[in-house]
Formats: C-alpha cells, structure tokens, sequence
C-alpha cells in the first residue's frame, strides 16, 4: 500500500466535490513508530461564511482561524467538552471551508485502536468523527497540522472499490437555518458497516 499524502492541489478545489473524493482514501496516523490507517467511509462538507452550519459563519475567530487560510491543513476542535474532530481545509486562502471526516473502516494497527478506544467492538472503533480521532490519538496538537507534509497525521489516495456507491444525506447534528439543515452535504460509502448512525439512505 502507498500512502504518499495528497498534494496541496487536492485540497484547493470545491469542498463538495473534495468530500466525495475522499471517500476511500486513507487517513494515516504515526504513532511511536507505527502506521495507523483507516479508509474514509464518511465526511462532511462546510463551505464558505453564509454555511450556517459552519463554524465560520460567525466570522474569523481563534477557533476557527485555520479554516480561513489555505488548503490541506487541518482544522481540529472540541464538541462537548470531551471529543476531538478532525476537519481539513479546502479551497482558496481567505474563503473558510472544510471536510469532517465522520468515520473510518480500520486497516492498519487496528490492536492500537483497540486500546486506544478501551476494548471496544471493532465496529465502533471509528465509527463517528469523535471515535475515529480517539482511536488515531488526534487531538487539538493537530490544530493547524500541515496534512500535505506526511508526517504524524496525513491523507493518502484511495479510492471506490469494485461495485462501491456514494450516499448522500443532510448533515448530522447541525443547527442553523432551513438551506443549511438540508443541503445534502454528508456523504458515505453506501453499505460500509463503519458509517456513523444514522447510516444515510
């Protein structure tokens, strides 16, 4: 398997079409000298300031600072106090976007992720943006982390495999107004046993 991370070109197109892209390419994590590797099977798209399900729509902030500037970076936050997500930026410097990467199907160090997770099934290992962060040890350290540098945390290419088919649904949990609840920004590998609950279509 080559896992040479995207180049910074990837990234620097139109976040809905990057999000479909995603699906099958492979989130690589290094720790302590050990490959962990999951398949993207599910992510999300955020585009742009009038998004408002954004992060972004409320402007510029050191929270969300990252998401203004240029592609491949990755744009890590907290929800709830307790889970790590992992965003990376898309599109042009000064226009705020970003993919969730929502779940993974494990691959590789899948023992790792196990202790990472506490002994859980090996179905909800990754099978949510907070439970995919926890199993790779991505936290906010990352916040800002060059994801084209392929070092500690990157994404290589993948792709759909033979008879494989995209879903796509609104997305999960977010609040603001009518367009943004309903834009059908979520997307996964139809089928794949990994995608977060609800499994869209």
């Amino acid at each position: 398997m080559i896992l040479e991370p995207f180049p910074r070109t990837f990234y620097d197109r139109d976040t809905v079409q990057v999000a479909q892209d995603l699906l099958g390419a492979f989130l690589v994590r290094e720790l302590e000298g050990q490959l962990l590797v999951g398949r993207i099977v599910e992510t999300e798209a955020y585009v742009g300031p009038d998004d408002r399900a954004s992060h972004a729509s409320v402007g510029r902030t050191s929270r969300n600072a990252v998401m203004f500037g240029p592609p491949g970076y990755a744009y890590v936050y907290v929800i709830y106090g307790v889970h790590h997500c992992l965003n990376v930026v898309t599109e042009r410097e000064g226009f705020p976007a970003a993919v969730l990467i929502r779940a993974l199907e494990p691959i590789e160090g899948i023992e790792v992720m196990r202790k990472l997770r506490g002994g859980r099934p090996d179905r909800e290992l990754t099978n949510g943006p907070g439970k995919l962060c926890q199993a790779l040890a991505i936290d906010l350290r990352f916040y800002g982390h060059d994801l084209c540098a392929g070092r500690e945390v990157w994404i290589a290419s993948g792709g759909l495999r033979p008879g494989e088919d995209i879903v796509q649904a609104p997305r999960v949990g977010v609040r603001g107004d009518e367009r943004a609840l309903a834009v059908p920004w979520r997307f996964a590998i139809k089928g794949n046993p990994y995608v977060s609950r609800p499994a869209p279509g």
